[in-house]
């Protein structure tokens, strides 16, 4: 004779017993259900992965803020989990209310928290609010769905848990997927989250209005349909609001007027000139950008200089000076996106600010990540110009580690030599010796340096070579075909002297080099 079944099973099933069935046959009904667990655990890795994207964006700590999500989170579920325990006697309607708050909550979470960052400069606890309340309610769905299927048809605990959850744990990879690759792309954060959050709204209806509508007497599925028609509509606003939204954003980010936007890279004009921001760092001043790009690349030039590597650079103000020398034949220009390069080469303002460089039959502009082409380049060139993202921005704090320093130096020719924009040293003191920690960890030597532009603020550099090319205690010097002081003002006789010169609180403190297995200098540079 078969063993009774646990007592919990037998508790459900009895339960479902004195409950009206759904309006359709069985298996039709549980694939149904099981579909919508699919589609809503989807939608909630969406929106966990929405906020973990947005808090590294916003944030500025891919790392923390992702912890926090999905700490949050997680904690949240269990607790909603707990608090879904009285609804189960009215798991229909319930999970309708639950999907609701949800597609609510989840659609407009960016859109608020990009608000509360764009004017009111608050992010953190915000966020910390909105992962709460999500994992809540994405928690309060598997009690409620568990109700619902074994009302259809009743079966072993066991098995019933293991059907959920495999439903559950495919959506997660759906979800998971279709963000990066599909849905973060082509939509852009705050849309994405929107059309999530109308799904949520649409399977949630589906269950409910059309499996177990008999549970609902008419007024109160009358209710839901307005619930559910006003969310759809809410989240339908929001998508058609969000380019007018994104670009009152920018004009409330960003000094100046906006210009251009394309992808992470933003143009302003300003009445001191033009700026441009990508990933939301400043990478061109309205003040101090020529001063910059000269200091950075004219010291590196001292030297044979046919062939030039730019890591960077899309302004293209660093290629500007590179091309002032007529012995330079060869520019290759490695940007992350090629996007990064159109305003130099479209907007007016920047387009003469950068004098044209894009246009130059010399130069051959590559979009690929720095670390990957580096790692994968058989070409060698004399200098190698790295004026990158700071380290704080995304992934970029590999693009400052001992490691990456060591593959750029094999695509340097014997007497080749690197220039790194580091991060500067009044600021960020500790940053800028742990790019020349690791710079030195990876077998070069280095002559650190530094520059005060209007502000006033400085900048930091280091000029790094292997033993050969750069003896201890070198000065900078101009190259023999250096242009004239009147037009690169950096190369005033007492300019590259200045330069090199450090006041004691900036001096060198010892740190340190920024590895993959720990990259320190994102943490400095937030210092």
């Amino acid at each position: 004779m078969n063993s009774p079944a646990p007592r919990a099973a037998t508790i459900v099933r009895a339960s479902a017993a004195r409950t009206p069935s759904t309006t359709i046959a069985p298996g039709p009904a549980r694939f149904v259900v099981l579909l919508a667990v699919l589609v809503c655990a989807a939608c909630g890795l969406v929106y966990e992965l929405a906020l973990a994207a947005l808090g590294g964006t916003l944030g500025g700590d891919p790392v923390v803020e992702t912890s926090i999500v999905l700490s949050v989170m997680v904690f949240a579920m269990g607790v909603g989990a707990l608090v879904a325990k009285p609804f189960v006697r009215r798991a229909a309607p319930a999970f309708l209310a639950a999907e609701i708050l949800l597609a609510a909550c989840g659609g407009m979470c960016a859109t608020v928290l990009f608000a509360g960052f764009a004017w009111y400069d608050v992010y953190r606890w915000p966020m910390i609010a909105v992962a709460a309340v999500l994992g809540l309610l994405i928690g309060a769905e598997i009690p409620l769905l568990m109700t619902l299927v074994q009302r259809i048809r009743p079966q072993e605990a066991g098995s019933a848990v293991a059907d959920l959850f495999a439903a559950d744990y495919v959506g997660a990879l759906v979800g998971g997927l279709l963000f990066p690759f599909l849905l973060l792309p082509r939509l852009g954060q705050l849309r994405t989250v929107v059309l999530a959050g109308m799904v949520n709204a649409i399977a949630g209806a589906l269950v409910v209005l059309w499996l177990f509508r008999a549970d609902l007497p008419a007024r109160l599925r009358m209710g839901m349909y307005a619930a559910v028609g006003a969310v759809l509509a809410l989240l339908a606003g929001t998508w058609l609001y969000t380019p007018a939204f994104e670009r009152a954003a920018r004009d409330a980010l960003y000094d100046g007027d906006v210009v251009s936007a394309h992808e992470d890279v933003v143009v302003t004009h300003t009445a001191a000139g033009p700026e441009m921001y990508v990933a939301g760092e400043r990478r061109v001043a309205a003040t101090g950008a020529s001063e910059t790009a000269q200091a950075l690349v004219h010291p590196a030039m001292a030297g044979r200089h046919e062939r030039v590597l730019v890591l960077g650079g899309g302004d293209g103000l660093a290629l500007r000076e590179v091309l002032r020398y007529a012995a330079v034949r060869d520019v290759v220009v490695v940007v992350a996106h090629l996007g990064e390069t159109a305003p130099a080469r479209t907007d007016p303002a920047l387009r003469a600010l950068a004098g044209d460089a894009f246009a130059d039959p010399r130069v051959r502009v590559v979009g690929a990540d720095a670390f990957a082409w580096v790692r994968a380049s058989a070409e060698r060139f004399d200098v190698v110009v790295a004026d990158l993202p700071g380290p704080t921005v995304g992934a970029a704090a590999r693009l400052y580690t001992q490691e990456f320093y060591g593959l750029t130096r094999t695509v340097l020719r014997p007497a080749g030599r690197i220039v790194v924009r580091a991060p500067a040293p009044d600021a960020h003191r500790r940053a800028f010796w742990c790019v020349d920690a690791g710079l030195r960890a990876a077998g070069l030597r280095t002559l650190p340096y530094r520059i005060t532009v209007p502000g006033p603020a400085d900048r930091g550099f280091l000029l790094a070579a292997p033993a050969p090319a750069l003896v201890p205690g070198a000065a900078l010097r101009p190259a023999d075909d250096a242009p004239d002081p009147a037009v690169v003002p950096f190369l005033a006789a007492d300019r590259p002297a200045l330069a090199s010169s450090f006041p004691p609180h900036e001096a060198r403190v010892e740190v340190p080099p920024s590895t993959l297995n720990d990259p320190r200098i994102a943490d400095y540079a937030r210092e």
